[in-house]
């Protein structure tokens, strides 16, 4: 018989600042509503929870992020459309 083997996947907390969630509700209000784009708002906003799910699942699969240098280097950056998520 062949054994069964279970991958276990780790996944990472990610604290969302009050900031951060206000900043994507500004972008994707201001696509909404200012350019009349409701379609492409929810798009953007998916666009953002999906690389953050991403980022919650591997996050040293994207490279370190130059704009704040550490020594333990635990900073990333992601480009989501045309806004890096870091």
């Amino acid at each position: 018989m062949d054994k069964q083997t279970e991958a276990t996947t780790t996944t990472y907390q990610i604290r969302l600042s009050e900031n951060t969630v206000q900043n994507i509700d500004e972008i994707t209000g201001y696509i909404a509503f200012i350019n009349h784009q409701p379609l492409n708002a929810i798009k953007v906003g998916d666009a953002f929870f999906e690389a953050i799910d991403k980022i919650k699942q591997n996050p040293y699969a994207f490279k370190e992020c130059g704009l704040i240098p550490t020594k333990s280097k635990i900073y990333r950056q992601k480009l989501c459309l045309s806004w890096y998520i870091v």
